[in-house]
């Protein structure tokens, strides 16, 4: 019952943002790889006591091979947990890199998670 009381629903949903001066046809931003497993973070149990939920976004470096090159926290969901577990579960995922003249290019890209509690 406690975990199906406290089930989280985990939402992610890329932000886009490109400078309109960088903005081509062949030019894409970073995006997860769908194709590729990535593991839903765990809730943390500290935020599961204390009804925590909120949403995080998280800047990612992606490098031309699709691996997180360095990450930082763009807004807090206003808990430290929350931030924590989402960037270290994102950090393990693989992305799409973006494309810069049709040729695969580091950029950094952002990620909000929406943690719930069901």
């Amino acid at each position: 019952m406690f975990k199906s009381m406290y089930l989280s629903t985990l939402f992610v949903s890329l932000l886009t943002m490109l400078a309109a001066n960088q903005a081509m046809a062949a030019d894409s931003v970073a995006t997860l790889d769908a194709k590729a497993p990535c593991e839903k973070p765990a809730y943390p149990r500290a935020s599961l006591v204390n009804e925590e939920k909120g949403t995080v976004t998280l800047g990612f470096l992606i490098a031309v091979d699709g691996h997180v090159v360095e990450s930082k926290i763009e807004k807090t969901s206003g808990f430290k947990n929350l931030d924590k577990a989402a960037m270290n579960s994102l950090n393990l995922c693989k992305f799409k890199p973006a494309t810069k003249d049709g040729k695969p290019d580091q950029a950094w890209t952002k990620v909000e998670y929406t943690w719930k509690l069901d």
